[in-house]
């Protein structure tokens, strides 16, 4: 564009001087071949821009880290005019987004449409665009685009591992006492019925009572009594660590003619953090238990206990953005918030740390009648200080089960094995999740 630009600008001042100091008839056609060329190049690029459109759809708007995003582009060019060549720019904040594409030779009233994917190796909220799709002349002289502004969002979720079983603390039973409060989820345990409210499920209607009553009756129930579980992600700044790292990239020829490799996650305890409380989020609520989730970093964050779908989205969601940036401890986050569950519980803690706050949360815990598992990854391994070994000798004198994670552990193996602490004694079957099934 800039050598075209040049050449016409030689060519109008050659013809200009040729004009005013000669006067011979081919300087003024060098004059008027020039001046005719950039008003036509000028028109042509001011009308192909004005009539180019472009809309981005995709059938999803929520992935997990690791997953093939796509998504459809549709270029149109609604001038009468044909657009000499269109590029397209994709400029979100999504790594390594895919989108971008030079196009060449639109005719007037033309689509065009692609599919765009990119390998969604970062957790977060990312917007799909904004998008800038520009066009020129024939002759490389003049430019002009536009900006499309994103119109959706993409939330990427952390890596969900799948786990095979997960051991829960010495003399835990599955069961308690009766909650006598209303759920509105079906459970085993019939309250009551009342009259049917427009939404209801048809699943929930009584036909005996309501042909014997005349009209449409549904069941209440009562919440399950089993034990709740609660998942407390330490996010204190201090205490997180990562290795330096480079992080793979995928061009689009391998995504669409070859197998992707299996995603590895980053060398850093936050992102460890984050996938294992993910899994085990999963984990639980596909057990049909009431999964809880605190976490206090950038924010505090409660989610109550619920045994739902719609629950396990919610941590999902509520993880993907979280940050190692709090300045609240495991033990101060403990206390702040361990008062409001119901004595039986559970409560799993994903912590880095090597001080002896785990300990002091341990403590606090057991004190509240509740039941801690600890699953702490080794600092060591992702380059930070040592001391892991202090705390899990502490924690197994507290006959407290403590999951050990490394740096590059399989965590779906890792987080299947049973502790040492479990190892040492005679397990009972209720005490795994099986029995609660």
């Amino acid at each position: 564009m800039r050598a075209g630009r040049i050449l016409l600008a030689l060519l109008f001042i050659v013809g200009l001087l040729g004009v005013v100091f000669n006067g011979s008839t081919i300087y003024s056609r060098f004059l008027l071949i020039s001046a005719s060329v950039a008003l036509i190049a000028w028109v042509w690029t001011f009308w192909s821009a004005a009539g180019l459109g472009l809309v981005r759809n995709s059938r999803v708007l929520r992935a997990n880290v690791g997953d093939v995003f796509e998504e459809s582009y549709e270029l149109a060019n609604n001038s009468r005019i044909p657009a000499a060549w269109v590029e397209v720019f994709n400029k979100s904040t999504l790594p390594a987004a895919a989108g971008s594409r030079l196009i060449t030779f639109m005719l007037g009233r033309q689509k065009r449409g692609y599919i765009a994917r990119t390998w969604l190796t970062r957790r977060g909220g990312f917007q799909l665009g904004p998008t800038r799709v520009s066009t020129g002349d024939p002759f490389g002289l003049f430019s002009r685009a536009k900006l499309v502004a994103p119109r959706e969002t993409l939330i990427v979720l952390p890596v969900i591992n799948e786990i095979q079983s997960f051991p829960f603390p010495p003399g835990m039973l599955p069961g308690g006492q009766v909650i006598r409060s209303k759920s509105h989820d079906i459970t085993p345990h019939a309250a009551g019925v009342r009259e049917y409210v427009h939404g209801d499920a048809m699943k929930r209607i009584h036909w005996p009572t309501s042909i014997r009553r005349g009209q449409l009756m549904v069941k209440e129930f009562e919440q399950d009594p089993q034990a709740e579980i609660w998942l407390y992600l330490d996010s204190q700044k201090a205490i997180h660590y990562e290795k330096p790292y480079t992080q793979e990239e995928l061009s689009l020829d391998t995504l669409m003619f070859a197998k992707r490799p299996t995603f590895k996650l980053p060398p850093s305890t936050l992102e460890y953090a984050v996938s294992i409380t993910a899994s085990l989020a999963h984990y639980f609520i596909g057990q049909r238990r009431a999964v809880g989730y605190v976490s206090a970093g950038q924010t505090f964050n409660v989610l109550p206990a619920e045994r739902s779908e719609r629950q396990e989205a919610k941590i999902l969601e509520t993880l993907a953005f979280v940050e190692a940036n709090g300045t609240l401890s495991i033990a101060a986050l403990v206390t702040a918030q361990a008062s409001q569950l119901p004595q039986g519980s559970s409560v799993i803690l994903v912590t880095p740390t090597v001080r002896a706050d785990i300990i002091h949360a341990v403590d606090d815990l057991q004190m509240r009648f509740l039941r801690p598992v600890v699953v702490l990854l080794e600092t060591e391994s992702f380059g930070g200080p040592r001391g892991s070994e202090a705390i899990i000798n502490s924690l197994r004198e507290r006959r407290v089960p403590v999951n050990v994670i490394k740096c590059d552990d399989n965590l779906s193996q890792a987080l299947s094995e049973i502790p040492s602490t479990f190892k040492q004694q005679d397990m009972r079957p209720w005490q795994t999740p099986e029995y609660s099934r």
